[in-house]
């Protein structure tokens, strides 16, 4: 923990293992008695506490974290959104069918960053972005008068991305290490080139065909004059839950990939690695696979390319993490009026929904660590008997 003030560390210390010890609940049954709810409200509602002070010291300790781990580090990148019916809070989207939902939805959004191992233990936030609308941009219409791509990141809510991954590179230190991982919506050529300037790496899934080589052709038209690699076998749920084969072909290449023509003044190529894997046939009972993946790191084999697979797979621990916050925690059904206020309780279960998770995954990661790696052990009080502890 981080504050200025000594008392408000200490008020975050008892709100945080109140909060933790009463899981789901709300303010007033977490805290037990009307004392305690009362100083958690001041808390939240503090001018002076912000989400940042708040996970300062989480941050430092996924450093530590980090740092202990040794090896490959995930970075696993995703926005999720907290809906609350109150129209001072903010905005979020419209709904695309108006007749059925008149309303906008109200809320806030959160761009969360999790270092996770390469055998998916959490090792906790290493960068965290809130925000809200005051109004719509209405990007759809934008669209029909200005491109895009010509518009600059830092203008853009998508630079989010951008700044995650250069806060973390600074945060844990060892850029090397890490691996950032992000779906279609990370297909950001602004990404590529943050990551190659701090030294890093990522492999993300590619929302469409990029221009390549000398600039006359595309990824996609490259990958087709690639033969087939290998078939890769694996095991993957339908949609209730029951375990079926699937068997993917793969096809790789390094290859130049261009920025959008309308950048191309500010970002130079890159030398990446595209990566395709297919499923063979249609399933039943769930989507197809059908991965296309960009990394700036290199594939010379079989083994590698099965493990940026396998890397990107481990995107979903995020969506868990998340689903905790959602469901585990329960921060939707929060009744505080204000945006700062909620974005500070948000921020404190985060830690929570960050340990519940570890606590999940620990056993499966490692399961000979000794039972001090997660417990400690309760002093021996008076009138406890002999050889209890």
């Amino acid at each position: 923990m981080e504050f200025r003030d000594e008392l408000l560390g200490k008020g975050f210390g008892l709100v945080l293992r109140q909060l933790a010890k009463g899981t789901a609940e709300s303010i007033p049954l977490a805290c037990q008695d009307g004392a305690n709810a009362r100083a958690a409200y001041r808390f939240f509602a503090n001018e002076c506490v912000t989400e940042h002070d708040i996970l300062a010291g989480h941050f430092r300790a996924t450093r530590e974290r980090f740092t202990g781990a040794g090896g490959t580090v995930l970075v696993l990148h995703d926005t999720t959104e907290f809906s609350y019916p109150r129209e001072n809070i903010g905005l979020l989207h419209r709904f695309r069918n108006p007749q059925r939902s008149p309303h906008p939805l109200c809320g806030i959004a959160m761009h969360s960053s999790l270092a996770v191992t390469e055998a998916g233990l959490p090792l906790g936030l290493s960068a965290v972005k809130f925000w809200t609308r005051k109004v719509f941009k209405g990007a759809n219409e934008l669209k029909r008068h200005v491109n895009p791509t010509r518009i600059p990141i830092g203008q853009k809510e998508s630079v989010r991305w951008v700044e995650n991954l250069v806060e973390t590179t600074a945060r844990l230190g060892e850029p090397g290490r890490c691996v950032h991982v992000g779906d279609r919506e990370a297909d950001i050529y602004e990404v590529f080139c943050a990551a190659h300037d701090v030294g890093t790496h990522f492999v993300i899934r590619s929302a469409y065909p990029r221009l390549a080589e000398d600039g006359t052709t595309k990824t996609d038209t490259e990958m087709q004059t690639v033969r087939l690699k290998d078939l890769h076998r694996l095991t993957v749920r339908d949609e209730r839950g029951a375990e079926t084969e699937a068997v993917l072909e793969r096809r790789y290449r390094r290859m130049l990939v261009l920025a959008p023509v309308a950048k191309q003044k500010d970002y130079g190529p890159l030398e990446l690695t595209v990566i395709h894997a297919e499923e063979r046939g249609a399933p039943r009972g769930r989507e197809r696979i059908k991965w296309k993946l960009l990394t700036d790191l290199p594939v010379r084999s079989r083994a590698e390319a099965i493990e940026k697979l396998q890397w990107y797979a481990l995107r979903w621990k995020i969506e868990v993490f998340h689903k905790i916050l959602k469901s585990g925690c329960k921060v939707e059904l929060s009744r505080l009026r204000t945006a700062p206020r909620l974005v500070n309780l948000i921020a404190t279960c985060c830690v929570v929904a960050w340990r519940i998770f570890w606590l999940t995954m620990i056993n499966r990661s490692e399961p000979a660590a000794a039972p001090a790696v997660a417990l400690t052990q309760r002093k021996r009080l008076a009138g406890d008997p002999v050889g209890e502890k």
